[in-house]
C-alpha cells in the first residue's frame, strides 16, 4: 500500500462532537480518506451488510467502531463482523473511552484489529489518526 491510497473509512459513532473532531483530525493528520458515518450499531450493520438505504454503500477498507452505541452496541457489531468471513478481513479499530474493555478484541486477528482509547486532546487525536493510518497500511499488506 502506498501512502497516497485512499482509505475508505466507515466511522460508527453516535456522538456528533466526536464525529466532527474525527473529521478535523483526519484532515489535520493529512490522512487521504473518504469518510462515511453511521450513528448506531443497527445502521453499522445495515451499511456493512449493504441492506436497505445502504444497498449501494462502498465497501470500507477500514472500520472505526465505538463500543458504546445506541440500538445495538459495538460489542454485538464486533461479534457479527467476526462471524462474517468477508467483513472480518477489513481492518478494524475499536475506539472507546475505557482501557478496561480491551478484552472485547480477544480472539480477533491482531493484524487486523486495533484497540484504542479515545484521546482527550485534539493534538493527541491527530496522532491517533496517524497511528491508525500506519496500522491500516500494515493490515492491508497482511
Amino acid at each position: 500500500m502506498n501512502s497516497t491510497e485512499v482509505m475508505e473509512i466507515l466511522l460508527v459513532e453516535d456522538n456528533l462532537g466526536d464525529v466532527l473532531l474525527a473529521k478535523e483530525a483526519l484532515k489535520d493528520a493529512e490522512v487521504v480518506h473518504h469518510l462515511n458515518v453511521v450513528h448506531d450499531g443497527v445502521e453499522a450493520e445495515e451499511y456493512l451488510f449493504r441492506r436497505g438505504r445502504f444497498s449501494q454503500a462502498p465497501r470500507p477498507n477500514l472500520i472505526l467502531l465505538d463500543l458504546n452505541l445506541p440500538r445495538k452496541n459495538g460489542r454485538d457489531v464486533l461479534s457479527d463482523l467476526q462471524a462474517d468471513a468477508a467483513l472480518r478481513r477489513i481492518p478494524l479499530v475499536v475506539l472507546t473511552s475505557s482501557r478496561e474493555e480491551q478484552s472485547v478484541v480477544d480472539g480477533c486477528d491482531p493484524a487486523k484489529t486495533l484497540y484504542m482509547v479515545k484521546p482527550t486532546t485534539f493534538s493527541a487525536l491527530i496522532e491517533v489518526f496517524r497511528q491508525i493510518q500506519a496500522f491500516w497500511a500494515s493490515a492491508m499488506t497482511n
